[in-house]
C-alpha cells in the first residue's frame, strides 16, 4: 500500500517538476524571444492606452477690466450599450431614463431596439444634457442593475454668466461633428484662437491620472475693449428706448473715436447665448455690423465735411433755399416739403436742410463726391473682428443702377446703404482730428504665459484736422440752436446730428414709417466717445429729434458718470494748472 502511495506522490512530483521547467522555458523564450515580447507589449499596450482626439478647453472671454464674459462648464454625453440587454431590460432602462431626461419611452427604447437589432456597440440617447441631470444619472448607474451598460461622456460647454448681455457681440457656441464651434460675434471671429488646436495622441489609462500624449494647444483667453458697466447701461437703456417710443427694435453703438476701441454695442431684442437653440431671433446676426439701413440726415456730415475739406464752402458761406432742386431731371424737395429761405451752411445743419446738401454734391460734383466718400469707408467693410460684416452699398457712376439723380439724394443719405459701425467709424474722423481708426473689439491676448496687445491702427486720413475741428464745432452751435436740443448734456459740449431715414420698400419708400437716429460725440475739445443711437419705426414720433436724440441725451447724461468724465469747466480748470 505504501508502495503504491509512494509511487503515486513520485509520478506527481514529476509532473509539477514538468510542469515549472515549461513555465521557465516560456519565460525565457518571452525574454529572448521578439515576437513574443511584441505581442505581450501590444497587449498591455491596448489594456493601458488608446488612440483619441484631444481638445483643449476653450479660452475664456473678459471685458476690458478682467470681468467674466463667457467661460466654460461641463455637461455630458449619455449613450448605451443595448447589445447585452434584453428586450425587457431595454423598456425597463428606457422608463427610468424618460423621467429624467424629459423624453418619451417609445423614442427612448425605439433608439435602443434599433441599436440592438443593428449589433451596435453603442447608441446616443441625448446630448448634450445638463449636469445636474448627469448627477441623477450617476446615483441611478449605483442603484439601478439595468444602467450598468449606460455611460455618460463629459462635454465641454460654453456659459455666459451675464445671460443676455454682449450677447450680440460675444455669438454663442454650439456643437459640430469636429466639437464646439464659435457662431457670429467674437466667438465666431475668433473661433480658432479660442479653441487652441486639438492632436490625436494616446490617452493612458494606467495610471489613471495620466496625462494626454501630446498634450493639445491651449485655448486663448481674450480680452474685449468693452466696459461691462457701460454695456449693462448701454442695453438697459436701449431697452427702455425701444418701448417708450414703441420701436420695432433698435441699436446703440459706443466707441473711442481716437483709438476704434468698441466701448458697448447692443442691439433689441436680443438673445441668451445660454440658450440660443430656443431664444434667438429671427435673424441672429449682430446688426451693428450687419443691418443694413439707408442713414438719412446722419449721413448729411460727410457731405458737408467733403464740401469744406473741398474749399467749396466755409461756415459762413451764404444759401438761399426756395425748397426744391432738380438733379437729373427728378424734383428733390426738404423734410418738411418747405423753403428755409436765406441761410449759411451752419444753418443748412441747423434746419438739415435736402436742398442745400444737394446743392454740394452737385457743385463738388461726381468724382469729388464720391472720392470722399470712398475715403470715408462708405461702401466697404471696416475690417472690424466681428463676425458676418455687411459692406453697405454705395452706387457710383458706371454702375448699371446709378443714375445722376443719385448724386443728389445719396448727399442726404437716401439711396445709399450703411451699417451702423460704418456710419460711427466714418463719422468718427470728424471727432478725431480727420483720422480715421480700425475699430476693433479685441484689446489683448493671452496664451501660453504670453500677452499680445492690439495696437490702434489708423484706417484713413479722409479729411484734414482743420475740417474736423470747423464742422464740428458748426454740429455743435446747430445742435445748440436747433431743434436737437433734447440731446444736450448739461456741462458737456456736445457734437451732433439727427438722422430720420425713410424706409425702402417695393416701388418707392414707406410713407408712414421710418429710422430715427442720433449720431454725437463729445467734448467736442476732447472727444472720449461717439455715440450712435438707432429706433426702427418708432410709433410715437417719425422724427429723429423727438425719439433718438433725447434717448442720445439720456443716455450720454448717465455714461459720462460712469466713465467718470469731469464737466468740461471742471476738465479744462484741471488742464490749466
Amino acid at each position: 500500500m505504501q508502495d503504491t502511495i509512494f509511487i503515486r506522490l513520485r509520478f506527481v512530483m514529476i509532473g509539477l517538476a514538468t510542469l515549472a521547467g515549461l513555465v521557465v522555458l516560456q519565460l525565457l523564450r518571452i525574454e529572448f524571444t521578439t515576437d513574443a515580447q511584441t505581442y505581450l507589449r501590444n497587449l498591455s499596450d491596448q489594456q493601458s492606452e488608446r488612440l483619441a482626439t484631444f481638445a483643449p478647453p476653450r479660452g475664456s472671454i473678459f471685458d476690458r477690466d478682467g470681468d467674466l464674459l463667457a467661460a466654460n462648464s461641463v455637461q455630458y454625453e449619455l449613450g448605451v450599450s443595448p447589445e447585452v440587454l434584453s428586450q425587457n431590460q431595454i423598456h425597463e432602462l428606457a422608463v427610468s431614463l424618460s423621467t429624467v431626461l424629459n423624453q418619451s419611452v417609445g423614442e427612448l427604447e425605439e433608439k435602443m431596439l434599433k441599436g440592438k437589432a443593428e449589433a451596435k456597440d453603442y447608441v446616443l440617447l441625448a446630448r448634450p444634457i445638463p449636469a445636474e441631470i448627469g448627477d441623477r444619472i450617476e446615483t441611478l448607474q449605483e442603484e439601478d442593475a439595468n444602467f450598468f451598460t449606460v455611460s455618460l461622456t463629459p462635454i465641454p460647454h460654453r456659459v455666459y454668466p451675464g445671460l443676455r448681455l454682449a450677447a450680440q457681440a460675444l455669438g454663442f457656441v454650439g456643437y459640430s461633428d469636429y466639437g464646439q464651434q464659435g457662431y457670429y460675434g467674437v466667438e465666431g471671429f475668433y473661433n480658432d484662437l479660442l479653441a487652441g488646436r486639438s492632436v490625436d495622441g494616446k490617452e493612458y489609462m494606467v495610471p489613471f491620472d495620466a496625462q494626454p500624449n501630446p498634450a493639445p494647444d491651449e485655448g486663448a483667453d481674450l480680452y474685449l475693449t468693452i466696459d461691462r458697466d457701460l454695456q449693462f447701461l448701454v442695453e438697459g437703456a436701449l431697452q427702455s428706448f425701444v418701448q417708450t417710443y414703441g420701436a420695432e427694435s433698435g441699436s446703440i453703438l459706443v466707441m473711442d473715436p481716437r483709438t476704434g476701441e468698441i466701448l458697448a454695442m447692443a442691439a433689441f431684442p436680443s438673445y441668451d447665448p445660454n440658450n440660443y437653440a430656443t431664444s434667438l431671433p429671427g435673424d441672429p446676426q449682430n446688426p451693428v455690423v450687419s443691418g443694413q439701413y439707408e442713414p438719412g440726415s446722419t449721413f448729411k456730415v460727410l457731405t458737408m465735411a467733403a464740401a469744406l475739406d473741398a474749399g467749396l464752402v466755409q461756415p459762413t458761406t451764404p444759401f438761399m433755399d426756395n425748397g426744391l432742386i432738380e438733379v437729373g431731371g427728378v424734383p428733390i424737395r426738404n423734410w418738411n416739403q418747405s423753403a428755409f429761405g436765406a441761410v449759411d451752411m451752419v444753418g443748412c445743419m441747423r434746419h438739415s436742410i435736402n436742398v442745400c446738401m444737394s446743392a454740394l454734391s452737385t457743385q463738388l460734383g461726381p468724382q469729388t463726391f464720391y472720392n470722399y466718400m470712398a475715403a470715408f469707408g462708405i461702401g466697404h467693410r471696416t475690417s472690424v473682428d466681428l463676425s458676418a460684416e455687411a459692406p453697405g452699398r454705395l452706387k457710383v457712376p458706371g454702375d448699371p443702377d446709378w443714375y445722376e439723380s443719385d448724386l443728389g439724394t445719396n448727399a442726404f443719405g437716401q439711396g445709399v446703404a450703411v451699417t451702423p459701425l460704418q456710419l460711427v467709424t466714418a463719422i468718427s474722423a470728424v471727432a478725431n482730428d480727420g483720422v480715421i481708426m480700425q475699430p476693433h473689439i479685441l484689446k489683448r491676448v493671452e496664451a501660453g504665459g504670453r500677452i499680445h496687445y492690439t495696437q490702434p491702427q489708423v484706417l484713413g486720413r479722409p479729411i484734414r484736422p482743420e475740417t474736423a475741428h470747423t464742422l464740428s464745432e458748426m454740429l455743435a452751435t446747430a445742435l445748440e440752436t436747433g431743434e436737437a436740443e433734447a440731446a444736450l448734456v448739461p456741462g458737456y459740449r456736445i457734437a451732433g446730428k439727427t438722422g430720420t431715414a425713410q424706409i425702402p420698400i417695393p416701388g418707392g419708400y414707406d410713407g408712414r414709417q421710418t429710422i430715427a437716429s442720433f449720431i454725437g460725440w463729445g467734448p467736442i475739445d476732447d472727444p472720449q466717445f461717439i455715440v450712435l443711437v438707432k429706433l426702427d419705426k418708432p410709433r410715437t414720433s417719425i422724427w429723429g429729434s423727438e425719439t433718438a436724440a433725447p434717448a442720445f441725451g439720456s443716455l450720454v447724461n448717465r455714461m459720462v458718470v460712469l466713465m467718470e468724465l469731469p464737466p468740461d469747466n471742471v476738465r479744462q480748470a484741471l488742464a490749466g494748472q
